[in-house]
């Protein structure tokens, strides 16, 4: 008898049922859950599934979720509370363990997504500040965060395992039309311009709001002639933060100062004579002056983008690498210092530009929430491929040249 109870007690522990809302048939998210279940090597029964009637009704599935042991079912939890699944079981507080020590922290702690959450702790569901993916989450009083692994200090309290954690990834308004091609399906078979036009339209809109507009560009930009067409969008009030890497500023000071881009002319497109020098000539010109500010304010610099940048007060952060030349004199080689400019930039952003860089986009994706809009052009579609694949499953793509979307987007803006 006892044997038997003990054997019921134990299934039960290995079966929770778990529910879920949203466009769970359009978003695949319903195909994931189950995908989830089935590579864990669990079970799983549909109990209830509603679907809703119209494009802007939320689908509703219920469903149980077995395992033959606790670590699978315990995987398997981790990730559906990860997808915005919620256990419909009385949901107990989160738990909290200590760090240990500084940079460290439980084996079984909680790593974060994009999407907004929220935890359970004493007696109140707390909003989870600066949500970002890869990281943990500290709660300290009536406040929970997310934290990077090197700022966890020892005794931190750190939310381990998913009890009490409740995550939602946001669903589009699929009846706005002007938001329509902002899904994550990408071609090049697409009117470049029909999305361009809807794109402006958007930007108008956060202008008026006075939301911020943060852009990612590569040096591409400049190479394609772009540059001019950012600067216009700048001095328009479209851009509030422009990130990127020492190279696009070595070019873009190259093309202002030299009329080159690594070397090749920008007007005809010829190589020049001894133009493999002329990115260094442009680091120096600035370390002769000391910053890009300076430049601009001893007249050395005088056009591009860099220049406006600096003339409209925009935030500009530049961050190094280990290939960089030079660098420029603003480029931050700390990466710990260049991913904290990086955060501040993009805190209450409403829209990220991806503009023709795989590197700085995905480190920018890991860092921006799930409910930032964010369109990635790229000549390679690929690189929205890639940003998806890595968590930042709102990054919509338009594949086409990044010069030539510049100047669309900035002609469109400015009415022509």
């Amino acid at each position: 008898m006892v044997a038997d109870q003990d054997a019921r007690r134990s299934a039960d522990m290995l079966r929770r049922r778990l529910t879920a809302e949203g466009h769970l048939i359009d978003s695949g998210l319903l195909s994931k859950y189950l995908d989830v279940v089935l590579e864990n090597g669990g079970r799983y029964e549909l109990v209830r599934f509603d679907i809703g009637r119209t494009v802007s009704d939320f689908s509703r599935v219920e469903m149980s979720v077995t395992a033959e042991d606790e670590e699978r079912l315990s995987r398997i939890l981790e990730n559906l509370v990860a997808l915005g699944c919620h256990t419909m079981e009385e949901t107990g507080p989160v738990h909290l363990k200590p760090a240990e020590t500084d940079g460290t922290v439980p084996d079984d702690f909680y790593s974060t997504t994009n999407h907004r959450t929220r935890v359970l702790h004493a007696g109140r569901w707390l909003e989870v500040a600066d949500q970002r993916m890869d990281a943990v989450i500290v709660v300290r009083g009536d406040q929970a965060a997310c934290v990077k692994l090197r700022d966890v200090r020892a005794g931190d309290p750190i939310v381990c395992g998913v009890e009490g954690v409740q995550v939602f990834p946001p669903f589009r308004e699929k009846e706005r039309a002007d938001f329509v091609f902002m899904d994550n399906e990408v071609s090049s078979e697409r009117r470049v311009e029909l999305a361009v036009a809807r794109l402006a339209a958007l930007m108008r809109e956060l202008q008026a709001a006075k939301r911020r507009t943060v852009v990612v560009a590569g040096p591409v930009v400049v190479h394609t002639g772009g540059s001019q067409h950012l600067g216009r969008l700048i001095r328009g009030g479209y851009v509030q933060a422009v990130l990127s890497g020492n190279a696009i500023g070595v070019h873009d000071v190259e093309a202002a100062l030299l009329g080159t881009s690594l070397g090749i002319d920008t007007g005809s497109g010829i190589p020049v004579s001894e133009g493999h020098r002329n990115h260094m000539r442009a680091i120096n010109a600035i370390r002769r002056c000391g910053s890009l500010k300076d430049a601009v304010a001893q007249g050395v610099l005088a056009s591009g983008l860099m220049y406006e940048c600096i003339k409209g007060n925009v935030d500009l952060v530049l961050a190094g690498s280990i290939r960089d030349d030079g660098p420029l004199p603003d480029t931050i080689m700390d990466m710990v210092e260049a991913q904290a400019r990086y955060t501040q930039a993009l805190r209450d952003a409403a829209l990220v530009l991806i503009l023709g860089t795989m590197l700085h986009g995905i480190g920018v994706g890991n860092m921006t929430p799930s409910w930032v809009r964010t369109v990635c052009v790229d000549i390679n579609p690929a690189v929205v491929t890639k940003l998806v694949d890595r968590g930042s499953a709102q990054a919509s793509g338009i594949v086409t040249d990044v010069g030539l979307f510049l100047r669309l987007l900035a002609d469109e803006l400015a009415g022509r």
